[in-house]
C-alpha cells in the first residue's frame, strides 16, 4: 500500500490567521495519525506564514509515524532538519517568496550542491528525497546525487486529469520506473485529491508514499476529516 502522509501546512495557515492556538496544530496532528494517517508532512518557510520553525521541534515527540520535512535547503532550513532528525528531508527548489512549490530541481545544474546537502543528511540518519519534474534527465540527474528517493511534482497530472486526459499519467509511470531501475524509491505530491488519486496510485509501479495537504483539508471541511484520510486509505490500497 501507499503510504498516505498529511501536510499540516494548512492547519497552520488557519491557526496564525487569528493570531492564537487554535486549531492546534499538535492536536491535528495527533488525530491525523490516530484516524490512520501513515505520516505528517511539513513546509517551513523563510516567512513561516504557516508553519514555523519552532513547529518542527514541537512536532518531533508528537509524530510517532512518520515525518516529513520538505523545504528549500537554505542555511536555515538545513541546521532546522540536522537538530530536529526527521524520518525523511524533501529537497525542494522553493524561492523565498513562492506562494506554493512550483517546479522541481534541475538536477543536473545542482548535482554538486545537491550531492553535499544529501551527504549530509545521509550522514545523520535522515532518508532523503528530491522534488523533481517527470522529466527522463532529471530523473537521471537525481541518480547520480545519491538521493534515497524522488518526490514527482504532479502538477501537471493533476490539472490534466481534470480536463479528461488520462495520456497525462504517462511520464509520470515512465519516470518512476526510471527512478526504480536506478535505485531510487518513488514518493509524489501537489495537487493530488480524491478525485485524481486512485488513477494516478493505479499506473505509478512502485508508489511509496503520497504527500496531501490543500486538497486533503479543503475536502475535510465537507467531508470531515477523519474520513476523508479514511476515503484516501481506500483509494490508495
Amino acid at each position: 500500500m501507499t503510504k498516505l502522509s498529511v501536510n499540516v501546512n494548512k492547519i497552520a495557515t488557519l491557526r496564525n490567521s487569528r493570531g492564537g492556538d487554535t486549531p492546534n496544530l499538535l492536536k491535528m496532528s495527533t488525530d491525523i495519525q490516530e484516524f490512520g494517517g501513515q505520516g505528517i508532512t511539513i513546509h517551513p518557510r523563510p516567512d513561516e506564514r504557516h508553519i514555523r520553525y519552532q513547529d518542527a521541534y514541537d512536532l518531533k515527540p508528537i509524530v510517532y509515524t512518520e515525518y516529513n520535512i520538505e523545504g528549500n535547503p537554505i542555511s536555515k532550513f538545513i541546521d532546522l532538519v540536522l537538530e530536529v532528525k526527521p524520518t525523511q528531508v524533501t529537497l525542494v527548489p522553493d524561492a523565498i517568496d513562492a506562494i506554493t512549490s512550483n517546479a522541481g530541481w534541475d538536477t543536473k545544474k545542482h548535482k554538486d550542491f545537491l550531492s553535499e546537502v544529501i551527504s549530509e543528511f545521509k550522514r545523520n540518519g535522515i532518508r532523503t528525497s528530491i522534488f523533481v519534474d517527470p522529466v527522463v534527465e532529471m530523473i537521471e540527474g537525481a541518480a547520480k546525487t545519491g538521493t534515497d528517493r524522488i518526490e514527482l511534482y504532479t502538477e501537471e497530472y493533476a490539472s490534466q486529469y481534470a480536463l479528461g486526459n488520462k495520456e497525462a499519467v504517462k511520464p509520470y509511470s515512465a519516470c518512476a520506473q526510471l527512478s526504480i531501475d536506478l535505485g531510487m524509491g518513488v514518493n509524489a505530491g501537489h495537487d493530488l485529491s480524491l478525485d485524481n488519486i486512485k488513477f494516478f496510485k493505479d499506473n505509478i509501479p512502485g508508489l511509496l508514499e503520497v504527500s496531501i495537504g490543500h486538497a486533503l483539508i479543503s475536502e475535510s471541511l465537507y467531508l470531515g476529516i477523519e474520513n476523508v484520510i479514511n476515503m484516501y486509505l481506500h483509494r490508495l490500497k
